[in-house]
């Protein structure tokens, strides 16, 4: 896939790495192409850096990992998003998030042309998207949202980052209960003192 990656940091940066290494083509999309955070990202294979707007024409699938503040701004920067497929792995943290919006990707869906907005990867930190395995184990990724098309891409893109599965939670009416899903990760890790080393596994019998 041709993917462009808007947010360099470390879950931008993250996922960029696993999916170059997985074969993906990587287009950072940056405001300054000279000056950006993650440079070290343009030593993975098939990555390279652009404006963001150039980054959405080259790409079939955009993901955004920005600070959530930032959401509307971003959204209307990427150009005609039309036919392409938006992943939202952004949260609203600490009441900082698009003004007017409960969570980001509304917010998304009311600033851009294509429909095909998903929610997945913010329900963990970073550093377990470079890292998946816990002992022999693979932790398991969610993802909500109407479009089947976004769910069957997210869903390809959290294999090739190394999860073990991607579960579907719903339509866009479970957007915001995936930010809450994201707040108990950091409710545990952070302020539970339980530290960032934890994931979440569906098990079944």
């Amino acid at each position: 896939m041709n993917i462009a990656i808007i947010g360099t940091g470390n879950v931008g940066g993250a996922l960029a790495t696993k999916w170059a290494k997985a074969g993906h083509n990587i287009f950072l999309g940056v405001q300054d192409t000279q000056n950006f955070k993650g440079q070290e990202l343009l030593k993975n294979a098939n990555t390279t850096v652009h404006s963001i707007h150039e980054a959405v024409a080259k790409s079939e699938v955009i993901l955004l990992a920005t600070p959530a503040k930032a959401t509307i701004e971003v959204v209307k920067s990427l150009g005609n998003t039309s036919g392409k497929v938006i992943i939202d792995a952004m949260n609203i943290v600490m009441k900082q998030g698009p003004d007017g919006f409960n969570n980001t990707a509304d917010a998304i869906l009311a600033h851009t042309e294509t429909k095909d907005v998903v929610k997945c990867f913010n329900t963990t930190g970073f550093n377990n998207m470079e890292n998946t395995n816990y002992g022999d184990i693979s932790i398991d990724l969610f993802v909500a949202g109407d479009s089947e098309k976004g769910k069957s891409v997210a869903k390809q893109l959290t294999k090739d980052a190394g999860f073990a599965e991607c579960y579907d939670i719903g339509g866009n009416d479970k957007f915001e209960l995936m930010e809450q899903f994201a707040w108990f990760w950091i409710n545990l890790a952070i302020f539970q003192r339980q530290g960032r080393d934890i994931g979440f596994k569906l098990l079944k019998r």
